[in-house]
């Protein structure tokens, strides 16, 4: 035990504390004054003052001007909205895209874009009809006697170059030359018309096909009673994306909020705080999608990344507002009870108006001491999620640009908005819940509405860790390495269409051409040529002697003949598994004298992951090195800023395994509905590690934030820790099971990435929350004990100058 730290707890105390027996109350404000009279009036103030001077002032001007701060935030609330959905132009969901993820300047891109380059044709939109028994000729005659009014149709409408069917050919579909638009067992049959390139409005013609081309199999049911029909084409596809991400962001939302909200009415033992932090977050989720809508001028926006960002300022905006109301409720009783104390008497008249001075004074000690805690916690969560802006991959950067931008608004509506809605209602916090009179529940709002006692679960935990320190370590370590042991086998995927729901038409589109057309089917890799088509052919030989080829096409010239390209096809039906994989490196590593480069999912997944292989140290220095300076200034420690970094890692690494043993292995199929793709998104792996490493600190920072304050009013390391969790666990752990309850309701959509993103991230909050918050951080403080606040002379000097503390 550190002797230094031994004296009575009346000495001093943490900001609001109040002292029983000497009557002595004692805050920072008093204590800062005593500190200042003894330097002298002349000394200019610690920079910790100063910064509490910025949120004094923040604080004085909501409080001065709440209405005005609410009718701000409604106007903002109310043009993002209205912008974002398309009330006044395209909405957001309009101007997303989607696709593989790109790499600027890789070699799977510069090819993609020498393919795409080299394609003079228009757009193609095409119709996948079944149910026609292709070998009745009576059904073939038929169906080719309907078709010839219909294609005319089509070829007439404006922009449509040409229509294709394999009732054209002299035979009919049995005509060798029309096999690839006639199914392996002749029950259906493709429909292509393709656009006239470079269309002064493309989407419109698009749509006038795609509406023509839906009505066919309607018209052919005289010949064909079975017949229907699927349309499909590009921008269908990216559609069906799109649409899955409005559905799913506006379920996860129904989801999301009312459980949110049930949970806060049971900590706060009422609606009225409860619905607070809820305000905050509608909030946030409107200022973030208008944020999205500039992105979306500016850069090209995956359609995955509005959910994505979303759903963690829902979660941040919820954590956020949940600790603002709970300090702001812990200081009004402080405030209240120091005033009693005081036996100052007030008249009648005189009530309402100290009434409001109580819960303005708790406002501002909410906004510097709360409100600095959300403020740490919002930069570092920025400084994590702005890492992704390292990587070259253009979803990785926008994900990276748009959560901090997320993480910005949810910060200033805990800063601003949360406490404008406390100077109007805080006095209606301070009465009774109409909950507590309802029979059976009372008791348990009086328990969970108040503020944390002294003495409770959290505190009686910290004792029970302190007895057995090594034990804890041992393991809780023990349990998140089993977690984590997943990982080894770890897949990346870089998929497309895999990702739609299996309830989707697009992919049911190109499920069933992928197994009922074999002659449709395209290479699962292409190789590009710096060579003409008869130097390429000549190499052709040595791309079917690679182990897992199982055809080579003849080379074709490309664009002006500049360039060649080759179609390799694999013997294994996965285009971005292990084998395709193989092969890929084994035609990377070929030299033809030539340059080549190689494109397919399994080259694009190579290069992705090359991509964060590259920049992945730097972008995890910045971060690290940012996170250490940014905790030795709030806690004046160099040895806590490498603990919560390395404990942050192992639940980071368990959260990941987790993930990986249910989407790679196929655990919780039927549970989560879905179907296993056989890895995890690339992208999904660099978006968990980073949001989870800033939701880790997160909640680092609350606990630390409290610790702090018992350590530096002079309590023992362990006393500190107990009172620390004491007051902040339940916050953690409520804020971890609602933004936990965020996350889940968006597992319930049906789009993979989503799912993905969101399991791993609840998984990630669960497990900091409970292992590691609970239990591996007091655990380590406690084998630590004062050396847990040690730094070097310079150091600690240079902490005394700039250190921020509350």
């Amino acid at each position: 035990m550190d002797s230094r730290r031994t004296w009575p707890a009346a000495r001093t105390a943490p900001p609001g504390t109040v002292l029983s027996g000497s009557g002595v109350w004692a805050t920072t404000t008093t204590l800062r004054h005593a500190r200042a009279r003894v330097r002298g009036a002349h000394e200019p103030p610690e920079r910790g003052e100063r910064l509490s001077d910025v949120f004094d002032a923040l604080a004085r001007g909501v409080i001065r001007r709440p209405r005005t701060t609410i009718a701000v935030w409604a106007v903002v609330v109310v043009s993002c909205l209205t912008l974002a959905l398309g009330v006044f132009g395209q909405s957001l969901f309009a101007q997303l895209h989607s696709g593989e993820p790109r790499v600027p300047g890789a070699e799977s891109q510069v090819g993609r874009d020498l393919l795409a380059g080299s394609e003079e044709a228009g757009q193609e939109v095409n119709l996948l009809v079944r149910g026609t028994d292709l070998t009745d000729e009576d059904v073939v005659a038929g169906i080719a006697s309907a078709l010839i009014p219909i294609r005319q149709d089509v070829e007439d409408l404006e922009g449509v170059s040409g229509v294709v069917d394999p009732f054209l050919a002299p035979e009919g579909p049995s005509d060798p030359l029309v096999a690839s638009l006639v199914s392996a067992d002749s029950d259906g049959f493709l429909l292509s018309a393709e656009l006239e390139p470079g269309l002064a409005d493309p989407d419109a013609a698009r749509a006038a096909v795609e509406e023509r081309l839906a009505e066919i199999p309607a018209e052919l049911t005289d010949v064909a009673p079975d017949a229907d029909g699927i349309v499909s084409s590009v921008d269908l596809i990216v559609s069906a994306v799109t649409d899955q991400v409005e559905r799913d962001l506006a379920r996860g939302e129904a989801i999301a909020l009312p459980l949110s909200l049930l949970v806060m009415v049971l900590v706060f033992g009422g609606f009225l705080a409860a619905g607070i932090p809820i305000i905050g977050a509608l909030a946030s989720i409107a200022g973030g999608l208008g944020a999205l809508l500039g992105f979306a001028q500016v850069i090209e926006l995956d359609a995955v990344v509005v959910n994505v960002v979303t759903v963690l300022g829902l979660g941040l905006s919820i954590d956020y507002g949940l600790l603002i109301v709970s300090r702001y409720r812990e200081e009004a009783a402080d405030v209240a009870t120091s005033t009693a104390s005081q036996g100052l008497p007030l008249r009648r008249r005189r009530r309402r108006a100290h009434s409001r001075a109580v819960v303005e004074e708790a406002v501002r000690r909410t906004v510097r001491t709360a409100g600095r805690t959300v403020t740490f916690s919002a930069v570092t969560i920025a400084i994590a999620i702005s890492a992704l802006m390292v990587f070259t991959p253009d979803i990785l950067r926008s994900l990276g640009a748009a959560g901090v931008s997320v993480v910005l608004i949810a910060l200033a509506t805990a800063l601003t908005l949360v406490p404008a809605l406390l100077v109007l209602l805080g006095r209606r916090l301070q009465k009774p819940s109409f909950l507590s009179r309802v029979p059976g529940l009372n008791r348990a709002v009086s328990h969970l509405g108040d503020i944390a006692p002294e003495e409770g679960a959290f505190s009686r935990l910290a004792r029970g860790v302190h007895r057995h320190p090594w034990l804890v370590i041992i393991g809780v370590v023990a349990i998140l390495g089993v977690l984590a042991s997943p990982v080894r086998g770890l897949e990346l995927r870089n998929s497309g269409t895999d990702l739609l729901p299996a309830s989707s038409d697009q992919r049911e589109f190109i499920a069933v051409v992928g197994e009922d057309y074999p002659a449709a089917a395209s290479p699962a890799v292409y190789v590009v040529t710096d060579a003409d088509a008869e130097t390429a052919q000549e190499w052709t030989a040595d791309l079917a002697e690679i182990d897992g080829v199982a055809e080579v096409t003849d080379a074709t010239p490309a664009d002006s003949g500049e360039h060649a390209v080759i179609g390799v096809y694999l013997e294994d039906d996965d285009p971005g598994g292990a084998a395709a994989t193989d092969v890929v490196e084994a035609i990377r590593a070929l030299d033809p004298g030539f340059e080549t480069w190689v494109v397919g999912q399994a080259a694009n997944q190579l290069d992705f992951t090359a991509a964060i292989t590259d920049r992945l140290p730097i972008a995890a220095g910045l971060v690290i090195l940012t996170i250490f300076v940014l905790l030795f200034l709030m806690t004046g420690s160099v040895l806590i800023p490498v603990k919560a970094i390395l404990v942050n890692i192992l639940g980071l690494g368990a959260a990941l395994g987790v993930t990986t043993w249910v989407f790679q292995e196929g655990h919780l199929t039927g549970l989560l509905d879905f179907a296993p793709i056989g890895g995890l998104e690339s992208y999904v792996v660099a978006v968990v590690v980073a949001f989870g490493f800033g939701l880790a600190m997160d909640y680092e920072v609350f606990l630390l934030a409290r610790i702090k304050e018992y350590w530096d009013a002079g309590y023992p390391n362990d006393t500190a820790v107990e009172h620390g969790l004491q007051r902040s666990g339940r916050i953690i752990t409520s804020a971890a099971l609602i933004i936990t309850l965020v996350f889940l309701g968006f597992v319930a959509g049906e789009l993979m990435v989503i799912k993905q993103v969101g399991f791993a991230l609840a998984v990630t909050v669960a497990i900091d929350a409970t292992l590691v918050r609970m239990l591996l951080v007091p655990a380590t403080m406690t084998v630590l004990g004062k050396w847990n606040w040690w730094a070097p002379g310079p150091l600690r000097r240079l902490h005394e100058r700039i250190g921020i503390t509350h």
